[in-house]
């Protein structure tokens, strides 16, 4: 990643930026998807924390919003969008962004960030889960409706519940610089599987599922891809949608959460790892 200025945003010129690359990013085609100047405006004035990323030349390549939150017992920061240009993608300007937020909001008292991200993006998972250190247990049926979005369009918007504890020790370890700690292949190779994949022509297809699983650890494994499934086979993306939201409902109601991913480029596929929450 080349030499990048972050900089907290407050005037209505750094808005309208910000609107420029959730354009470009989301490929939106309705300002109704989109966060508008106003919207931007109020929220940061009370509270919200949005950060830009410029390159040497002062463009806008990538940001990062969140607003205040709350929910019973906790206040939080809820973080709406994180977006980067497609050149800057697998740069680690998303991880970077993160951190920022989470320095800002460490400093302003917080201990929770959460947001919502597509279960089915196993590079959102590899994000989330392994580089940053979050945990999910809440599962939303179709959160944004239909969206115009290039990325979204063609199955409902599903989405789990990242929530990042900023200041707890596991999400500590998983930041400091050379420390990554990936899910090790033995807990991998122990954990009971959820499910089980076949190649269906270019993509994965599941062959089986199970629902019925008392084991303290299980894994759930998802192609590779979705955003591209979602364009070239939009059935089998709608049969991945369906049967992963009766899984992750089905687990989380008997008191699992997902803890970690592990990310298995050579064979385009990822692993989630539930726990017990007791366990």
């Amino acid at each position: 990643m080349s030499e990048l200025r972050f900089r907290d945003l407050h005037s209505a010129d750094e808005f309208r930026q910000v609107m420029d690359l959730e354009a470009r990013v989301w490929g939106f085609t309705d300002l109704n998807d989109m966060v508008t100047l106003p919207v931007f405006t109020i929220t940061v004035k009370r509270g919200a924390i949005l950060i830009g990323a410029y390159d040497e030349t002062d463009r806008m390549v990538g940001f990062v919003y969140s607003i205040v939150g709350m929910k019973p017992g906790q206040v939080l920061q809820w973080s709406h969008m994180l977006g980067v240009l497609p050149e800057y993608r697998n740069s680690g300007l998303g991880r970077a962004l993160k951190l920022a937020q989470r320095d800002r909001a460490l400093a302003q008292g917080y201990e929770l960030i959460e947001w919502t991200y597509d279960p089915l993006q196993a590079m959102n998972a590899h994000l989330n889960f392994t580089k940053l250190g979050v945990v999910a247990e809440e599962y939303h049926r179709n959160v944004y409706g239909e969206s115009t979005s290039v990325l979204h369009k063609g199955t409902p918007t599903d989405r789990l519940v990242a929530q990042w504890w900023i200041a707890r020790p596991h999400v500590a370890r998983r930041l400091t610089p050379g420390e990554l700690i990936p899910v090790t292949t033995n807990e991998i190779a122990e954990a009971a599987p959820i499910n089980t994949t076949h190649p269906a022509q270019a993509w994965l297809a599941n062959t089986d599922i199970y629902l019925a699983r008392d084991d303290r650890r299980l894994t759930l494994e998802i192609p590779m891809g979705f955003t591209d499934m979602q364009r070239e086979a939009p059935a089998l993306a709608l049969e991945w949608r369906m049967q992963t939201r009766e899984i992750f409902e089905t687990y989380f109601r008997r008191g699992y959460r997902v803890v970690d991913f592990y990310l298995d480029r050579p064979h385009h596929r990822g692993r989630y790892l539930l726990a017990k929450k007791d366990a």
